[in-house]
């Protein structure tokens, strides 16, 4: 929902939590501002003028100033965050991104800006498409006003339509969104909506929102700012998706884990404590939400499949690895519910994989549910305390707890 890197849960946008849903277990990527951008714009959108630098060695850019400068983090509450600044001296370049990337947003580190031309004397409005998984529908929203506070906005301000996923449905959805909204603002909805609703389609997209969608006195509009979402199980259907982690891996860590290991695994929280070795999509996610409420601060989302494992350690060595990185990693907690898997097998090619991974020191809890459950259990006891096995996931909770409050 890490470097995202690519999976994260948008819990800024006007529709919080829309990343995953537990009831489908789709994961969705949001793609960094500037990518976002460069998409949308091959399909006929109007952005501004702007280019991607490291925020380590910034690039003047061929278009003169007022600039924005704005951090590429994969979360939204940039500008709120610090990390959108208007600049006019060029002299102050270097010195505003490094003002940049001193900042951590939402605990991810800025490592890129995208530098653009400043749009000013433009009215600010909003457009949003995003997809319903459980209803498998697409609701649209417009606001007559946008920018940073339009959150305020929802239930009131927000006008919305909900349309089958098909063109013909969403464009008659999108008409009655646009003549929901003052005369003036009409006629930019409905043109922006109109691009939005293709490129929505074509990208097999979860969420775009147009935020700001900058509206001249003149009638032009261009885009703004751009938030956009994809299904990481269209990878192998999207050129362009599937291009964006050849040539920017580093931007989209999360999905190259994915496509080179074949299972998920999310940075949630670059600064979380608990390092996760899950399966299901759902209960994974609920195990999150669970956790986050009590005040912990989980590592990572997993989903490993271990029915998938076929008898070899590698995805649980892979995993393991992963959660090295986490500066703060307190313990880990292993919940595995099975089904077709044998856990007593699943139990030695933990031992496998703790024994690969000699560099993670932390405490590893383990609950295990389901067959082979006896067996499992056996194993680990013998683990020689390296891997302390709590039947009871409450129980095991509250041990990660202490842990964490050690």
């Amino acid at each position: 929902m890490g470097g995202l890197t690519g999976f994260v849960v948008w819990n800024t946008s006007v529709y919080n939590g829309i990343k995953r849903r537990p009831s489908t277990g789709r994961l969705a990527i949001l793609i960094l501002e500037h990518d976002a951008k460069s998409l949308l714009e091959q399909r006929g959108m109007p952005v501004p003028k702007g280019l991607i630098t490291p925020v380590s060695a910034p690039v003047t850019p061929p278009f003169p100033a007022p600039w924005v400068l704005k951090a590429q983090v994969p979360v939204g509450g940039r500008g709120k965050a610090g990390g959108i600044i208007v600049l006019s001296d060029p002299g102050r370049l270097a010195e505003t991104a490094d003002q940049l990337s001193a900042l951590r947003i939402k605990g991810f580190p800025v490592e890129e800006i995208r530098v653009e031309e400043a749009i000013s004397d433009a009215r600010e409005i909003y457009l949003g498409l995003v997809l319903d998984a459980a209803s498998g529908c697409i609701t649209l929203l417009a606001s007559a006003t946008g920018g940073m506070e339009i959150e305020a906005e929802a239930g009131t301000g927000i006008h919305q339509r909900s349309a089958r996923p098909d063109t013909v449905d969403m464009m008659a959805a999108l008409d009655e969104l646009a003549a929901s909204l003052p005369g003036e603002v009409a006629p930019a909805i409905r043109a922006a909506g109109a691009i939005a609703v293709s490129a929505f389609l074509d990208l097999e997209a979860t969420l775009l929102e147009l935020n700001p969608i900058f509206l001249r006195d003149d009638g032009s509009w261009i885009a703004g700012d751009v938030r956009l979402g994809l299904d990481e199980n269209s990878l192998s259907r999207q050129p362009e998706f599937a291009a964006l982690l050849d040539t920017r891996p580093q931007a989209y860590a999360d999905a190259v884990f994915k496509r080179d290991h074949g299972f998920d695994l999310v940075i949630v929280d670059p600064e979380g404590e608990i390092g996760l070795v899950t399966t299901g999509a759902g209960l994974s996610m609920q195990l999150i939400d669970e956790m986050t409420r009590k005040g912990l601060r989980p590592y990572n989302f997993c989903d490993i499949r271990s029915g998938m494992m076929r008898g070899s350690p590698d995805r649980l060595i892979a995993t393991l690895r992963q959660l090295c990185a986490a500066p703060r990693l307190r313990c880990v907690l292993v919940n595995i519910f099975a089904g077709i898997t044998d856990l007593g097998e699943f139990a030695e090619l933990l031992h496998r994989a703790r024994d690969a991974v000699p560099e993670l020191q932390v405490p590893m809890v383990v609950r295990l549910v389901g067959n082979g459950q006896a067996r499992a259990e056996a194993i680990l006891e013998g683990s020689d305390g390296r891997l302390k096995l709590i039947p009871d996931l409450d129980l095991a909770v509250a041990e990660i707890s202490e842990l964490c409050d050690a």
